[in-house]
């Protein structure tokens, strides 16, 4: 607890150590403040088939971002900062009716700019029996400071790792450093969560996930991120290459990424991914590639429900 209260009011939650008063209500780069922000609360049945599953993940999509990506389809909540703010105690109770409904799992969504209070109503909700697994869903972009608060307390981490090239993490989400920061945080999530389990459903419950969004004009970039998880993580380590990415917010700004993604450009970095020697995949078809699964921000299952 006293380690949260420090990290909030000279907030070093993560990397970009604005070192502002949150307990003040002081705002930095991610403008949050110091109540949790959620925007909503669902079941979600679009994530990698061992999160997912046939029940749905428990998402909790929390509001803000501490990067700027000028693709993002939800900047509704990442930039313009649409939610509702809520106690810990109706955290609590909001991870325990997602348990209730029978999810397969808690996958808290774009939560790093609340970790400290996030910490802290796991640990409450524990205590309240929940044991559903939880899922830390996050950009990649974090500090070692934010996730030491969540040790023992996250089951599957499900980090993105979005960029080796720093020029274009700086020109696309305003994230300094990010290949090095990504990578430092990924180590932290696998020291965590050393081993990979999976139930007789083949449904993750302890591990880790690396995500990849292979952007337009950029698959050398990806390259090099595989071969950083084949050399650093080892070849069994579970990678989500995405096939999704759609031109959306301000995409259309830069010319490299005013297109979807090729086949061909997909392709190659599926392929580049088998011939390195990595084992487990899950790949994308083309279809993914629409704005049709981005959620839809109205606040269910924010609000306490009245029976």
């Amino acid at each position: 607890m006293e380690q949260s209260q420090s990290l909030l009011s000279h907030c070093t939650v993560c990397p970009r150590h604005c070192h502002i008063d949150r307990t003040d209500n002081q705002t930095g780069f991610c403008h949050a403040s110091l109540l949790p922000k959620i925007a909503l609360v669902s079941a979600h049945f679009w994530e990698e088939p061992p999160i997912s599953g046939t029940k749905g993940s428990g998402t909790v999509f929390f509001s803000y971002c501490n990067l700027r990506c000028i693709f993002c389809q939800n900047h509704e909540i990442s930039e313009n900062g649409f939610g509702k703010e809520v106690t810990i105690e109706r955290l609590v109770e909001i991870f325990l009716e997602q348990q209730a409904q029978g999810l397969h799992n808690i996958n808290l969504v774009s939560p790093t700019q609340f970790i400290p209070q996030i910490a802290i109503a796991l640990r409450i909700a524990k205590q309240n029996g929940l044991t559903t697994p939880v899922v830390y869903n996050s950009n990649g972009y974090e500090s070692l400071e934010g996730l030491c608060l969540l040790d023992g307390l996250i089951d599957v981490y499900l980090p993105d790792f979005k960029y080796w090239d720093d020029k274009i993490a700086q020109e696309y989400s305003s994230a300094p450093h990010y290949s090095t920061i990504a990578s430092k945080a990924i180590l932290e999530m696998r020291r965590q969560v050393p081993l990979d389990i999976f139930d007789e459903n083949g449904l993750m419950q302890k591990g880790l996930m690396v995500r990849h969004l292979v952007l337009p004009s950029h698959y050398r970039d990806s390259f090099k991120i595989l071969d950083w998880i084949k050399d650093t993580l080892g070849g069994d380590t579970y990678v989500s290459l995405l096939n999704q990415y759609t031109p959306m917010h301000r995409a259309n700004t830069t010319k490299a990424l005013s297109r979807k993604l090729t086949t061909f450009e997909y392709d190659k970095v599926t392929e580049y991914f088998l011939n390195i020697g990595l084992k487990n995949g899950f790949m994308q078809k083309k279809s993914a590639a629409t704005s049709d699964y981005t959620p839809i921000f109205n606040l269910e299952g924010v609000e306490k429900r009245i029976h």
